[in-house]
């Protein structure tokens, strides 16, 4: 059987319902021994190899987890930095992924350590954060505050500030000062009625609308939190009401892990995974989404 065919059976099985077992064939789908990008045959990226050694570690392959380990360890630079994709030295936001990756490697019967890897990334992550600007009453959140950004010399945002959380957290720093204000960035993200964007609250005024993904991904950096303000509470109820079968998978796998991680999940979840899971198979059977919906039905490694 080829691998068209395989991938046709999968899809098949699938719209079949057969839920209970969804999540077998979505790992079989992602490369298990060469690169794993953003789409099949792309070039090998830190994200969607971070994610997958997550889900397979999650779903007991140890094997194809170590595998992924190593690939991801070959895009570290010198510096501890890990680049967007495999030959690109910057910038090193999936450095924060890799670290968590890594750590939770660690977990596997006989692996060996990855303080090599770990090392010199934390250390990069700590000294490569955003940067704050004076305040103005431009915008909504205080941007004296420090967290993370997508690339460096630029404002903090919120994914890369949630990524950078929780790989402090996965090494037991979440109290370090710098993870301390990353999740006080978070929380001040956050929008009145609940929920976050990527990065803005008011500008120039105008309220800006909350986004599913980066607020699925900021929950799970604030696990474990209290906002006194009360918003964390609202955020929660407004991703559980905005998501359905039928959001785009990446959106889908994030605000359910980051629901998860607040005991916040429902019964049909994993029927909708396995919706999105159909779906990917379909139309571009892209590593990077098959990999966080099959991390997304175990949940995020504590």
């Amino acid at each position: 059987m080829g691998k068209d065919d395989r991938l046709v059976t999968v899809a098949t099985l699938l719209q079949r319902n057969y839920i209970v077992s969804w999540v077998d064939p979505i790992l079989d789908a992602i490369p298990h021994t060469t690169g794993i990008g953003y789409q099949p045959g792309a070039k090998a990226a830190a994200e969607p190899t971070a994610l997958a050694t997550l889900a397979f570690l999650a779903h007991g392959r140890h094997e194809s987890a170590v595998i992924a380990a190593a690939q991801l360890a070959e895009m570290q630079q010198a510096n501890g930095e890990v680049g967007v994709r495999t030959g690109e030295e910057t910038p090193g936001w999936p450095t924060s992924l890799a670290i968590v990756a890594w750590h939770a490697i660690e977990s596997v019967p006989g692996s060996s350590s990855q303080k090599t890897n770990i090392e010199p990334a934390v250390d990069w992550l700590i000294g490569h954060r955003g940067e704050g600007v004076e305040r103005s009453d431009n915008f909504g959140h205080n941007t004296e505050l420090v967290g993370w950004a997508y690339a460096e010399g630029t404002h903090s945002w919120v994914e890369p500030t949630s990524f950078a959380v929780l790989a402090l957290k996965s090494l037991s720093s979440g109290n370090h000062s710098l993870a301390r204000e990353g999740v006080s960035v978070l929380i001040d993200r956050q929008l009145p009625g609940g929920g976050l964007n990527y990065g803005n609250t008011y500008v120039l005024g105008q309220l800006i609308r909350p986004h599913i993904q980066p607020t699925g991904i900021a929950l799970l950096a604030l696990a474990g939190e209290t906002d006194r303000s009360g918003r964390l509470e609202k955020t929660i109820a407004w991703l559980k009401r905005s998501i359905g079968p039928t959001i785009t998978p990446l959106s889908l796998g994030w605000a359910i892990l980051g629901l998860a991680a607040h005991q916040a999940g429902a019964p049909e979840f994993d029927e909708w995974l396995a919706g999105a899971a159909t779906r990917v198979l379909a139309r571009n059977r892209s590593p990077h989404k098959l990999a966080l919906l099959a991390l997304a039905a175990k949940g995020w490694p504590r």
